[in-house]
C-alpha cells in the first residue's frame, strides 16, 4: 500500500462526512421548519463552504486514485461512468456522483444567470448525488477497514434521519410555495 492508497482513502471519507453534512444542511435550508434571518444567512455560508470542502476533497480522492498504481483506474473512468473495467458497477456511482456534483457547483457558479427553475432542478439531483456516493464508499472504498466502513454507514443513518425530518414537515404556506414554483423564472 502506498501513500496515495491512504490518502484517496482519506479523502473518499471525508468527501462523504462532508456531503452528508452538505446535504443535511440544504435540507434544513429548504425545511418547512427552518429559521429565518441571521441564522439563515450563516447557515447558507456554511452549506456553500462545506459544498466547496467537499468538492476539494472529492478532487483529491479522484486524483489519488488515478495516480496510484493500486489499481487502474483511467481519467476516462473518473469522468465518464461505468467506462472502467474494474469494479465498473460500484466506481461507475462514484463517477456518476462526481458528475452529478461537477453539474451543481457548475450552475450554483451561474446561479444569476440560469433559470431558477434549472437551478433547482440540477440541485435537485443532490438527493439522487448523495445516496450514489454512500453506495460507491461502502462498495468501494470500505472493505477491509471497518472504521471506514461504519463512517459511511454512520453518514447513511444521518442522511435519512435528516430526510425524514423535511418530509415529515409542513409550512404554513405549502400551497402558496407549490404555486411559485410552478411558475415561470425570469
Amino acid at each position: 500500500m502506498t501513500v496515495l492508497w491512504y490518502l484517496s482513502r482519506a479523502t473518499g471519507v471525508i468527501s462523504i462526512v462532508l456531503l452528508t453534512a452538505v446535504m443535511m444542511l440544504g435540507v434544513f435550508l429548504s425545511g418547512a421548519r427552518r429559521s429565518v434571518g441571521n441564522r439563515t444567512t450563516t447557515t447558507q455560508a456554511v452549506h456553500r463552504s462545506l459544498a466547496l470542502g467537499t468538492a476539494t476533497f472529492l478532487v483529491v480522492h479522484i486524483a489519488t486514485a488515478i495516480v496510484d498504481t493500486y489499481v487502474h483506474i483511467g481519467v476516462l473512468a473518473a469522468l465518464l461512468p461505468f467506462a472502467s473495467t474494474y469494479h465498473r458497477l460500484p466506481l461507475g456511482l462514484g463517477t456518476l456522483g462526481f458528475d452529478v456534483l461537477a453539474a451543481i457547483v457548475v450552475t450554483s457558479l451561474l446561479r444569476h444567470r440560469i433559470s431558477e427553475r434549472l437551478w433547482r432542478v440540477v440541485h435537485r439531483a443532490s438527493f439522487v448525488m448523495w445516496p450514489v456516493a454512500l453506495w460507491h464508499g461502502i462498495a468501494m472504498g470500505t472493505g477491509n477497514e471497518p472504521i471506514l466502513r461504519f463512517t459511511t454507514i454512520g453518514c447513511g443513518v444521518v442522511g435519512v434521519l435528516a430526510l425524514v425530518w423535511r418530509l415529515t414537515g409542513s409550512h404554513h404556506d405549502s400551497s402558496r410555495r407549490r404555486e411559485v414554483l410552478r411558475q415561470e423564472w425570469t
